[in-house]
């Protein structure tokens, strides 16, 4: 069975003082990696997190059909479909966690036709013709559809490749922007720089592993992959207000945030992606005893 050796670099802005994420900074690999989880099938999770280390019922739902006998099961059925289900995605978009073993079976490239009537065909060899009772084993050349246009990038994938996206500890997911940054450091009450610091870290194999399990535990994703130890849900370890809304240029805080009323949100066709914008230069934009509408000012 391959395994991956692919990798991804990650920037996190860390609070030191509270030995947390407060958000990563990252590009369409790391992106399009999250969003892939949503389409792994059950059977996969629990297969790669390891039954006996599942939540719940699930491993022992799964562990029950590694242990029956084959005997119960319907001829024209197999336990490797429950065991070992095909992804429905494509394993580079997965291959941090998927397999050679996981990936989409192949399109079926074959038809069969009737001999004598050619309006029946067929993708299995063996099947009969409704009228002469004939196998229809006359193979014919299958014509597949042509690809969409995948754009000028052809980078696949589910999301664009030129924007730098911010990934908040609890996986909510939005492109980088100046008022996103301020906004989220508001929320988390920082007001000095000295408690921040930038962290770059490698995202493989292993990572990607303790991502999965961690989005099943803990509403603090990040942190317990990178800082050690596991977040756990509760109202101590949740940040305050985390539902936040998504507009065109980042969350969108309460009436009382101060942050929105700082920071003039740019005009409609302003690009969200900003290079300048970083956990670096967010922490620059913060000085001792400085609010959060100057470090806004300093960094626009």
């Amino acid at each position: 069975m391959a395994t991956s050796s692919k990798e991804v670099t990650l920037k996190l802005l860390v609070d030191t003082k509270k030995n947390r994420v407060l958000f990563a900074e990252a590009g369409k690999d790391f992106v399009d990696f999250l969003f892939t989880l949503l389409s792994l099938p059950v059977g996969t999770v629990v297969r790669l997190l390891n039954a006996n280390r599942m939540v719940g019922c699930l491993g022992n739902l799964y562990e029950s059909v590694e242990n029956l006998s084959d005997t119960y099961m319907q001829p024209n059925q197999s336990k490797e479909v429950l065991l070992k289900p095909k992804a429905a995605v494509c394993s580079t978009e997965a291959s941090l966690l998927l397999t050679d073993d996981d990936a989409p079976a192949p399109a079926v490239n074959k038809v069969y036709m009737c001999g004598s009537f050619h309006r029946y065909f067929t993708y299995d060899p063996k099947a009969t013709c409704p009228l002469c009772f004939y196998t229809m084993s006359t193979e014919v050349t299958f014509v597949p559809p042509k690809v969409a246009n995948t754009g000028l990038s052809g980078d696949g994938g589910y999301v664009k490749g030129v924007v730098t996206y911010m990934v908040m500890d609890n996986l909510v997911v939005m492109p980088m922007s100046t008022i996103s940054g301020i906004a989220l450091l508001s929320k988390y009450n920082v007001t000095n720089v000295s408690a921040l610091e930038e962290k770059v870290v490698s995202f493989g194999m292993d990572e990607g592993l303790k991502l999965l399990k961690a989005t099943l535990h803990s509403n603090m994703a990040l942190t317990s992959v990178f800082l050690g130890g596991m977040g756990t849900i509760d109202a101590s370890s949740s940040i305050p207000g985390d539902h936040v809304t998504v507009g065109e240029t980042g969350p969108i805080t309460d009436a009382s945030t101060t942050t929105s009323k700082a920071v003039s949100e740019p005009a409609p066709n302003e690009p969200l992606l900003l290079p300048s914008l970083s956990p670096k230069n967010l922490m620059k934009g913060l000085r001792n005893g400085s609010t959060l509408s100057s470090a806004a000012k300093k960094i626009s």
